[in-house]
């Protein structure tokens, strides 16, 4: 794939004109920060911390208000935490879905989009499984189930492979591999890492810096050109 093959921006899934914020201390978070997302697959975005990656994500899930600048978002959004227990929040995995599901289904309706939903992330049949039983890895999977059973067709996801051993961080990355290569309706995915490794899964990579965004390049060119970043919570 070519840099300029990354820079097309037709119909763009997301745009991001001179985004600006600032915490209430005044101390800036995003500064002019300008990038777009030119079609479905799977892109991510690399930084140290206090690059302000995890506050981008937040803005454009509408968590946060900008302090200035624009966001465009005509697909709608879903943010997935690094930490899959800050949003699992019912005792089974068919139930916490349900949480996410749009108003307006009935009972039979409900319940095919929570195996759908479950089916899609691999957990097909847990509707009825307790969340404290699940590992780590299947948490985030649960997790990513209720953003699809929201209908979000772009993925917001904050270092979610951070906090999960070497085999469940590739079944994330395959996953989200998978929901946004498919045939049929694939997804977008903005994905936060300091990992330089899980740049090799990736449609189009970035280099964050001081709350702005660098231009799009292939995950391995980006890698190849980094030193290892330090590792370290998202910051907020």
């Amino acid at each position: 794939m070519t840099e300029a093959t990354l820079q097309a921006e037709a119909a763009p899934c997301l745009l991001v004109d001179q985004l600006g914020f600032s915490w209430p201390s005044g101390q800036p978070a995003l500064n002019h920060c300008s990038f777009s997302i030119p079609r479905p697959g799977l892109w991510m975005l690399v930084g140290g911390n206090g690059s302000g990656k995890s506050t981008l994500l937040r803005l454009i899930a509408g968590l946060l208000d900008p302090s200035r600048g624009r966001l465009l978002r005509p697909i709608k959004p879903a943010l997935v935490f690094q930490n899959p227990d800050h949003q699992l929040l019912l005792p089974s995995c068919g139930s916490d879905v349900q949480l996410s599901l749009p108003p307006g289904l009935d009972a039979g309706a409900r319940q095919r989009a929570v195996g759908t939903a479950l089916g899609q992330v691999g957990l097909a049949g847990f509707q009825e499984r307790p969340i404290h039983t699940l590992s780590g890895g299947q948490k985030q999977r649960l997790a990513i189930a209720g953003a699809l059973a929201s209908q979000a067709q772009l993925l917001l996801l904050d270092e979610p492979t951070a906090l999960l051993d070497e085999t469940s961080q590739q079944e994330v990355l395959e996953l989200i591999r998978l929901l946004c290569s498919r045939p049929e309706q694939p997804l977008t995915a903005l994905w936060i890492t300091h990992r330089l490794e899980e740049l090799d899964w990736c449609d189009g990579a970035a280099l964050m810096e001081r709350g702005s965004v660098g231009p799009w390049r292939s995950g391995p060119l980006l890698r190849s050109q980094l030193s290892p970043l330090r590792a370290g919570r998202a910051e907020g």
